[in-house]
């Protein structure tokens, strides 16, 4: 029967020897500093995705309630095209493609165009569920806001996106965590997020069953950790009288 072996990652990444306290210093990096600085690269693809996600998915949204049939079009465009194209394949036109075409972009860090890819894939899902929000609230709350004498842009602003916002939490929570672990896509541009680390580091230890499950256990610790986060908030914003709100 295996042993498990977790002093790998108190190794030097270099040299194979145990560093004392697992932690490097004058140059020296065990596993554990790789795992703990790919797992701030994971973090930082998927919270910066995360926000690009829900600005460009909320604005989507918006757009696809509007009366104005051009700008249904286009965000239904955008809905249909990011969400029907597989998200690997998103990631490598971002790295491969459009710098081709937009040679500016050429000199722009594969990080960020991987934040790209992955916010624009993840708006596509929000937009859905920012539309079905507008759409669920009582239509005679748009009809009130404009009869009070706001303009559309005002009732949107001070009426409907206020509860629509607010009902739609429980799905935002799931496509936050779901970002998390779609982050790992990002070891497909060489990005030394947590799937890289895995990868590499059992390849050169020969211990994949503590390196994926220290690799899972983070990954189960972040997206945890964004569900309690937005379970605070949804109880905060909950509206009263709706989906068991007090």
């Amino acid at each position: 029967m295996a042993t498990w072996d977790w002093q790998v990652f108190c190794k030097n990444t270099l040299d194979g020897e145990v560093i004392p306290r697992c932690f490097g210093s004058g140059g020296d990096i065990t596993y554990l500093d790789w795992m703990i600085s790919a797992w701030g690269w994971t973090l930082s693809v998927a919270l910066l995705a995360l926000l690009v996600a829900l600005l460009v998915g909320s604005l989507v949204g918006i757009l696809r309630t509007l009366p104005d049939k051009r700008l249904v079009f286009l965000g239904n465009a955008w809905t249909e095209i990011f969400r029907n194209v597989p998200l690997l394949v998103q990631v490598f036109l971002w790295y491969h493609v459009i710098p081709s075409l937009f040679t500016s972009l050429r000199s722009v860090p594969s990080f960020v165009l991987v934040v790209f890819a992955l916010g624009f894939f993840t708006s596509a899902r929000i937009a859905e569920q920012v539309k079905a929000g507008i759409q669920s609230l009582p239509r005679g709350q748009s009809y009130a806001g404009l009869a009070m004498g706001l303009t559309l842009g005002q009732t949107y602003r001070h009426v409907l996106l206020p509860m629509a916002f607010r009902i739609v939490i429980p799905p935002l929570t799931s496509e936050s965590m779901n970002i998390i672990k779609n982050s790992s896509v990002a070891f497909a541009v060489s990005i030394a997020e947590l799937t890289m680390f895995a990868m590499q580091a059992q390849e050169e230890t020969s211990r994949g069953v503590e390196v994926y499950l220290a690799v899972t256990a983070l990954y189960f610790i972040s997206a945890f950790a964004i569900n309690r986060i937005m379970l605070v908030v949804e109880e905060r914003l909950r509206v009263p009288g709706m989906a068991g709100g007090k």
